[in-house]
């Protein structure tokens, strides 16, 4: 007789209690995510991208450029993402709980990820659902391997850049125009 094995769902709070040990947990649709810290090739791709996206973001005034240790959170999910955009809050109660904060925090206008060997199913399938649902207009899958990036848009085909990156969000007055080289290069 065969018989369905129990997966566990693990909670927003079982998450904040996980150790301090450099590894990123995240939490999507009660499955538990694992990862070691990045490399020195990834967070060469994510600091060409946020020097890139600093100052265009803040011309703009489309807020400012997150790293990690900065969460989306939705529902009962959380993900730390390499890079976000979002708003910034104004009116903070200045002793607000921090948990608190993300939770009500503005939902990015932008989402990136950087693939590594051990997230690369995660950021494009587990990930790329949460980020659609919790209502991110734009998310970026950046591929070292391909020397690409993945644009998904909701209810939009997506789109591959493998020389020129357009990023277009409804409250700037002109688009970004990244060569996709510069990021790996």
């Amino acid at each position: 007789m065969h018989m369905a094995t129990r997966v566990k769902r693990w909670t927003i709070e079982e998450l904040h209690s996980l150790p301090e040990d450099g590894n990123r947990y995240e939490l999507i649709h009660g499955e538990l995510f694992v990862s070691p810290p990045p490399g020195e090739t990834h967070e060469t791709i994510a600091a060409r991208l946020s020097r890139r996206l600093d100052p265009y973001v803040e011309a703009h005034g489309l807020g400012l450029v997150y790293h990690p240790h900065a969460v989306v959170r939705f529902e009962e999910s959380q993900a730390e993402p390499d890079l976000f955009v979002r708003q910034t809050r104004t009116g903070r109660p200045k002793h607000a709980k921090v948990d608190a904060d993300w939770l009500d925090s503005p939902t990015p206008i932008l989402v990136v990820e950087i693939l590594s060997p051990w997230s690369r199913r995660r950021d494009n399938e587990h990930k790329r659902e949460f980020y659609l649902e919790a209502g991110v207009a734009e998310y970026w899958i950046v591929d070292p391997s391909s020397r690409s990036v993945r644009v998904v848009r909701p209810g939009r085909e997506d789109v591959v850049a493998t020389s020129t990156l357009e990023w277009s969000p409804a409250q700037a007055a002109k688009p970004l125009m990244l060569d996709v080289d510069e990021i790996f290069d």
